[in-house]
């Protein structure tokens, strides 16, 4: 690590980088979509203006932002991993790093619980429930009911389905209206839906009820989930814990920070371990000081943070059936460009100035 950092509470730059990120004021937009892979976050970020050009940052941690604007609108694209852990980063530094409020769009893949939504089918979860580890189990012990045994103590089950939490409204119907509007002749036969809830694993394997080698206790899990969650069609790891930040993050709305400007210069094309990597045209200024209103009250310049997501379903776990590449491409395409019309159309209040940012300059 060649980079210096204060304040071991939320560690930032001399230039005010966020520590995971490395994104500052003025680089991440009110807009946002959210990806898992990198390659998809590039292949949506075609759809983004030519000029200016799309800022690109790529963090020692792998996160990728790219930042520009969709038919005038400012909009990030940041490609995160998987887990809410790596969601749980992005969320808070990227509201750590944009003033007004946040509209957020996750769109990644998931796996279909439900017959009639066959691979290759598209969800808009209308809410989301945690699937989690009971770390005080004792998986060791022989096979018994699992998630199905009678219990009055949540110890004695091997895995904890959380209540649900609800995704934002508007842009859910926002998601469903322009993933029809925007199909394509490849995409026409394909099921979009609304009404479903999503479950958000705290891994791939064991708290999706899938079989390895280790004692995972899972045998009925699904099944549990299924009977405990009306509504429940698909399985992935992250969109609980972004409905859930945005759920529980107050909504303030003041006046605008003076914000420190950027500086331009040539693009950097080559970096030592521990740098930034940023592409393009744009690279941070050599200083930074947080906005006055910033250091001494965080809250008091944020706003609500709004989000949906849309899951393309990969993996159908009834039938073992899986996509197929061409499909998947169609797919992402279709939903790519769905998730930055409805960006584009969402009304976000109070939003970040234009003057020192990368998709003014």
């Amino acid at each position: 690590m060649k980079e210096t950092f204060t304040d071991a509470n939320f560690p930032r730059t001399a230039e005010g980088r966020v520590y995971h990120l490395g994104v500052r004021y003025g680089e991440v937009a009110n807009r946002i979509l959210t990806v898992g892979d990198p390659s998809r976050a590039k292949r949506v970020a075609k759809f983004l203006d030519a000029k200016p050009e799309p800022f690109t940052l790529l963090s020692d941690r792998g996160f990728l932002t790219i930042t520009g604007t969709y038919q005038g609108t400012p909009v990030s694209i940041i490609a995160i991993g998987m887990g809410a852990a790596n969601m749980d980063f992005f969320v808070r530094e990227c509201r750590e790093s944009v003033f007004g409020d946040m509209a957020i769009v996750r769109l990644g893949s998931c796996g279909g619980l439900l017959e009639d939504l066959p691979v290759g089918s598209l969800t808009v979860p209308r809410a989301a429930v945690a699937i989690t580890r009971n770390y005080d189990y004792d998986f060791t012990s022989p096979a018994d009911d699992g998630m199905l045994k009678a219990s009055t103590s949540p110890n004695e089950l091997p895995y904890r389905i959380s209540r649900p939490v609800e995704g934002n409204q508007q842009l859910r119907e926002s998601l469903v209206g322009f993933l029809e509007t925007t199909r394509d002749d490849s995409n026409r036969a394909a099921i979009a839906r609304g009404d479903v809830v999503n479950a958000a694993c705290d891994g791939f394997y064991g708290s999706q009820g899938r079989k390895t080698s280790f004692p995972d206790h899972n045998e009925n899990l699904i099944q549990a989930l299924m009977e405990r969650v009306p509504g429940v069609a698909t399985l992935e790891m992250e969109s609980h814990h972004l409905y859930h930040l945005a759920s529980i993050y107050p909504s303030r709305l003041p006046s605008a920070p003076q914000v420190p400007s950027l500086t331009t210069t040539p693009a950097i094309l080559t970096r030592e371990p521990g740098a930034y990597f940023i592409l393009g045209a744009h690279a941070a200024a050599p200083s930074f000081t947080l906005p006055t209103e910033l250091s001494e009250s965080p809250s008091r310049i944020t706003g609500g943070i709004y989000a949906s997501s849309v899951h393309i379903i990969f993996a159908q776990r009834t039938s073992s059936d899986f996509i197929s590449p061409k499909d998947a491409e169609s797919r992402e395409r279709w939903a790519g460009k769905a998730c930055l019309e409805t960006l584009k159309a969402f009304d976000v209040k109070n939003t970040h100035p234009d003057e020192s940012s990368v998709w003014a300059v």
